[in-house]
């Protein structure tokens, strides 16, 4: 299960350098942060069941501001 977060960093981690090449600097920087979780998470050697509770508690906290920000901030027809 280590190795799974090892390979979240890994994608996070191409997502973070993609980011920061479209001029994308604040989400490039939400993204290093999370490669930087997933790869120190990595290297704990946690029990599975304690690295799904953590995977579950990211998701929840994800999508709850995934949707805040869709609903909230996210303004329709507003382009830059």
């Amino acid at each position: 299960m280590d190795r799974m977060y090892r390979v979240l960093g890994f994608w996070t981690g191409i997502f973070t350098v993609m980011f920061y090449l479209g001029d994308m600097k604040i989400t490039s920087l939400i993204f290093l942060g999370q490669t930087g979780f997933f790869v120190m998470l990595s290297y704990l050697k946690l029990s599975e069941r304690m690295y799904i509770y953590i995977f579950g508690a990211y998701l929840t906290v994800f999508f709850a501001g995934f949707t805040y920000w869709t609903t909230f901030m996210m303004t329709p027809g507003a382009g830059h």
